[in-house]
């Protein structure tokens, strides 16, 4: 296994390197991986080492923040005398995103190029089947594999009905029960944990995510928070995204616990979360059925009979409303930043014909 194999390079980047390399002219890219993301700066691993900033051309080509690099993406850099600069950013295999907590309508991409998502949470009082159902939306429309840790086994009176219940209420996704603070259980997640394969944990803070780093790193390697005695929960400690390689070769992203979670994403997302509403959809009577008061409703007929969770169904409809809504914002957003650039190069060009007639 090569260098960059070892960070996860594949197939999918080579293809995109050969045009870039055309491109540079004498200029000869150096590969490399974004491992963490400091203000600015940007640790990298692969044929270029230490630390990285983005060239002043790419800062001025950006068009928004998500296109400025992020943990597990992939990197063209030119070094010289110790200090490294980013050219090119390599399109992503997939990206984990959300609405940019705030009211601008901006995309903030939390990790790049993940195969599998640990959905943490804790089986205490944290445990939240309609936050889940929120990342799950996520996580399907950035094109990675989601799995549910249920995390602080210990700190439930009956962990395996709670499992069961969260299997019940999310089909097909895996759901695995573990308590990372005594290393119990943790061997489940073994068959997800494969050399050069990318792994990120996502969850709220406080659930245990720098615990279960440290104990599949196999040591304190990430500063822990002191346990609340009042409900259980850990302190935030994480503040910064970063890649790490695990003693058995897979790499891992660790990110800072979320408090607020927007979707960034369309409606197909939300169908394909709730894969199991979209198939009892098509057995009802009309097309655009709202699943509510039509007649002939396969869903509602489900809920009537117990087969789906009425909570279920509400989730389901509310993140689809909430998708439609950020549709709509990002529709407007992008016609008032058209207008801008219009606004512009309008202006430019005058200036042009007006410096020029003055010759």
């Amino acid at each position: 296994m090569s260098l960059l194999e070892h960070w996860g390079w594949g197939t999918f980047f080579e293809q995109q390197t050969v045009q870039h390399d055309n491109r540079s002219g004498d200029r000869r890219l150096a590969w490399a991986r974004i491992v963490e993301e400091q203000r600015g700066l940007y640790r990298i691993e692969g044929d270029a080492l230490g630390w990285a900033e983005v060239s002043g051309r790419f800062r001025h080509d950006a068009a928004s923040a998500a296109d400025f690099p992020a943990v597990g993406d992939w990197v063209g850099v030119t070094s010289s005398e110790g200090a490294s600069i980013i050219h090119v950013r390599l399109e992503r295999r997939s990206t984990i995103s959300r609405a940019a907590p705030g009211r601008a309508v901006t995309e903030q991409v939390i990790a790049a190029n993940v195969d599998t998502l640990f959905l943490v949470t804790a089986l205490t009082q944290d445990l939240n089947p309609r936050r889940l159902e929120r990342y799950l939306t996520m996580v399907w429309d950035a094109g990675a594999v989601p799995v549910i840790v249920l995390n602080k086994a210990d700190l439930s009176d009956d962990p395996e009905r709670e499992s069961a219940a969260v299997r019940q209420r999310l089909p097909h996704v895996d759901v695995v029960s573990v308590t990372a603070l005594s290393e119990t259980g943790l061997a489940a997640l073994s068959p997800y944990l494969r050399p050069a394969r990318t792994v990120a944990l996502l969850g709220m803070s406080g659930v245990g995510k720098s615990t279960m780093v440290n104990r599949l790193l196999g040591g304190d390697h990430l500063r822990v928070g002191e346990v609340r005695g009042s409900d259980g929960r850990g302190r935030h400690t994480t503040t910064s995204r970063q890649l790490v390689e695990l003693p058995g070769g897979a790499l891992l992203i660790d990110t800072p616990g979320m408090r607020e979670l927007q979707l960034w994403c369309d409606e197909s997302s939300v169908e394909q979360a709730f894969d199991d509403i979209a198939a009892l959809a098509r057995g009802c009577r009309f097309d655009d059925c709202g699943h509510a008061s039509e007649p002939g409703c396969a869903v509602v007929h489900a809920v009537a009979d117990g087969q789906l969770d009425e909570d279920r169904l509400a989730s389901y409809q509310r993140l689809l409303r909430e998708a439609a809504f950020e549709a709509r914002k990002h529709d407007k957003a992008g016609a008032a930043n058209l207008k801008r650039r219009w606004k512009q190069a309008t202006k430019a060009a005058r200036a042009m014909y007006r410096d020029r007639d003055r010759q």
